[in-house]
């Protein structure tokens, strides 16, 4: 099966197509992103994710006014590998998070019980797609009914929270303050 998805971003100017494939062995999501953050930039990300939506890998590529970069963050058992190096300090993390895009969020929220009131405490590598950077967060999901959730940053963005609105795969139509889901030609 193969979709897409548009996002627009809601706090600046922003738009992204995203292709999500699932297939018998994983998921594949390749998006294009243009926003106008930090100079304006493109940029592609595309996610390797197993057949139980935990990321095996996330490559970007950004493009802006100082040129063309590739980062890629990947599953290493425990720990993860930044642009092929060990990042001990990643170790631990559950799932890659890119700053630019709502599907990542789809990877927790799809482990996170379905019961009103659960919740769902997590490390992430957060990548932060204007400037590509690697760092350690932590975040929780708390469940607000069968298509709501709320996202709380418990670390790099710590008190920042939103509401979560899910279509019936756990993927984000609305994400409070960021990001909507658009049909094509709106």
């Amino acid at each position: 099966m193969t979709a897409v998805f548009f996002w627009r971003r809601t706090d600046l100017d922003g738009l992204e197509r995203l292709e999500l494939s699932i297939g018998p062995d994983g998921i594949v999501a390749t998006g294009h992103v243009l926003s106008v953050e930090d100079g304006g930039f493109s940029l592609v990300h595309r996610w390797d994710v197993d057949p139980a939506w935990r990321a095996r890998s996330v490559t970007v590529e950004r493009t802006n006014a100082e040129g063309r970069r590739v980062l890629t963050v990947e599953r290493d058992g425990d720990g993860w590998r930044v642009d092929g190096a060990p990042r001990p300090d990643l170790d631990g993390v559950d799932e890659p998070d890119l700053s630019v895009t709502p599907f990542c969020n789809s990877l927790p929220l799809r482990r996170l019980p379905q019961a009103d009131a659960a919740s769902l405490t997590l490390d992430t590598a957060f990548i932060d797609g204007a400037a590509l950077t690697v760092a350690r967060s932590r975040q929780r999901y708390h469940r607000k009914g069968p298509r709501r959730a709320r996202y709380v940053d418990l670390g790099l963005s710590r008190g920042f929270e939103a509401d979560l609105d899910l279509d019936a795969d756990g993927l984000v139509l609305r994400y409070e303050h960021l990001f909507e889901r658009v049909a094509p030609g709106t």
